[in-house]
């Protein structure tokens, strides 16, 4: 009964969205795009889950440092 029970908590845990997790990938991207957009290094492949509110919401935080970042890397 306990094996079951281990099993079916570790399932669910994939059902739901975390976050943190979500705001973090979304910063990752953004970061790196407005980096590489804002110093013409080349185009960069993100995850683009704009229908997740924390992931657009880590992306443009991110895409907002990344940019700053080139701006003032010197």
């Amino acid at each position: 009964m306990k094996k079951i029970m281990l099993i079916l908590v570790l399932l669910l845990q994939g059902c739901f969205s975390d976050s943190d997790a979500d705001y973090d990938y979304g910063y990752g991207d953004g970061y790196g795009a407005g980096y590489n957009t804002t110093c013409k290094i080349r185009s960069t492949m993100i995850k683009g889950d704009w229908g997740n509110k924390d992931y657009s919401k880590g992306y443009r935080a991110g895409y907002s440092d990344g940019s700053y970042a080139c701006r003032n890397k010197d």
